[in-house]
């Protein structure tokens, strides 16, 4: 191959992988709302978990029980962040995946409320606090994201 055909396909190749940076980065442009805001849109429990970063009662989520195919949004601002295919039973009492969609779709910070410092897990886009993120999930990533389901939502795979 000609170093210049070669330059060419390198050009080509370059730009889609920035048109798809470009396309994950739009997905993900940061929303930014007041505490009043966010009173109006979520209700009190979402409001007290996401945006105080508390902790939903184990075992009451609706979505521990959910085993049909289908995406999980963020409650706040509805981005996609965990597929069914990753949902597994930990025995914990909160919905649990070992990955999420995108790597882009979470961010993480460590959280030291408890004696231990944990991985919190928040949404990308708007800063929800889902949950917590573990090392003890199953393969292949051995990561066990252990969400609020007051912070998801759950919508079916359509037949």
């Amino acid at each position: 191959m000609k170093r210049r055909e070669f330059l060419k396909q390198l050009t080509a190749v370059a730009a889609w992988v920035v048109v798809a940076r470009y396309a994950t980065a739009e997905a993900i442009r940061k929303i930014i709302m007041s505490n009043a805001e966010w009173k109006n849109k979520l209700t009190p429990e979402q409001y007290r978990v996401m945006r105080e970063e508390g902790t939903e009662r184990a075992f009451t989520s609706p979505l521990n029980s959910e085993h049909r195919k289908g995406t999980f949004y963020c409650a706040a601002c509805h981005l996609a962040l965990f597929d069914s295919a990753a949902k597994f039973d930990s025995g914990t009492g909160w919905p649990s995946f070992y990955q999420p969609i995108d790597k882009e779709v979470v961010e993480t910070s460590t959280d030291h409320k408890l004696i231990m410092a944990r991985t919190e897990v928040h949404c990308a886009r708007c800063g929800g606090h889902l949950g917590h993120v573990f090392n003890d999930g199953p393969k292949p990533t051995g990561l066990r994201y252990c969400m609020n389901g007051v912070a998801l939502e759950f919508t079916p795979e359509k037949a």
